[in-house]
């Protein structure tokens, strides 16, 4: 119970952030400024520090907590026929470990929030300001990546257990727009709070976090690291700079995202159907 109630509180700490930060504007580095090699890389250093605090802390307290929560949930409405039996994950239905919930909010949390937050920032400017623009961001991953992926993936095996399966369906979708709109706010929040990189020792503090999860995970690491060698060459090229830059570039990135979307829609409703029905 005490484990249900810790999870409740880090979700509702999420949904706080999302009501209380929602309506800020993201707030990006200045533009007008000589692209250099040395102005580029504080420029990447802060995004990706953005990307790595965001992503933590929004992917711990939805993803994570409230992940943990929506597993209770269904275990308890499955009633007592599903209870004892072993997942697609080898895990029992209606034990709740201490350890299996710390792995799960540090793997699926942390994991899931640095994956999507990326593409986030990368999004962003595709997106409708704010909370519907995080709601959207939310639901575009649950049309494009949760039925073939997860949470809602019509193969699992576990929705013959827990369920019903109108209640995963509900649960999941309202974790991934809670997700999209507490990423959204947190990185709003973040970019007001967190300078460019310098020498100043109180802005190196504000980069201990993001610098910490970066040490900890290599492969975030080294693809940081590439990503940054790629930006870096890119921004020499001052007409593709001009043209990332420019109201074409959104409304392509527009069309493209909306294209994605219908592309995989129908295969998301139909695995939907399947599910809600079971």
């Amino acid at each position: 119970m005490a484990i249900m109630v810790v999870c409740g509180v880090l979700l509702a700490a999420g949904v706080a952030m999302a009501a209380s930060w929602g309506g800020s504007a993201f707030t990006p580095p200045p533009e007008g400024v000589e692209l250099t090699a040395e102005e580029t890389a504080r420029r990447f250093a802060w995004y990706a520090a953005l990307a790595l605090a965001g992503g933590v802390i929004a992917g711990v307290l939805v993803i994570g907590a409230g992940g943990r929560l929506a597993m209770r949930l269904l275990a308890v409405t499955a009633g007592d026929g599903a209870q004892g039996q072993i997942t697609e994950a080898d895990e029992i239905v209606g034990r709740i470990s201490v350890d299996g919930t710390i792995g799960f909010i540090l793997f699926n949390g942390i994991f899931g929030g640095i994956v999507f937050s990326g593409p986030y920032l990368v999004m962003r400017r595709f997106l409708p300001p704010g909370r519907l623009g995080g709601a959207a961001f939310g639901l575009g991953l649950l049309v494009v990546l949760g039925t073939t992926l997860d949470p809602l993936r019509p193969d699992n095996p576990d929705f013959d257990i827990v369920g019903p399966g109108w209640l995963a369906v509900v649960i999941f979708s309202a974790l991934a727009v809670a997700f999209g709109v507490t990423l959204a706010a947190v990185m709003a929040r973040l970019s007001h709070w967190l300078p460019l990189i310098s020498a100043d020792r109180r802005v190196l503090v504000r980069y201990l976090g993001p610098a910490t999860v970066s040490a900890l995970a290599f492969p975030v690491t080294a693809t940081m690291a590439v990503t940054c060698i790629v930006t870096m060459v890119a921004t020499r090229f001052r007409p593709l700079v001009d043209a990332v830059r420019s109201r074409r570039w959104v409304l392509g990135g527009r069309v493209v995202t909306l294209a994605l979307v219908a592309v995989t829609l129908p295969h998301t409703v139909s695995s939907l159907v399947d599910i809600a029905t079971r």
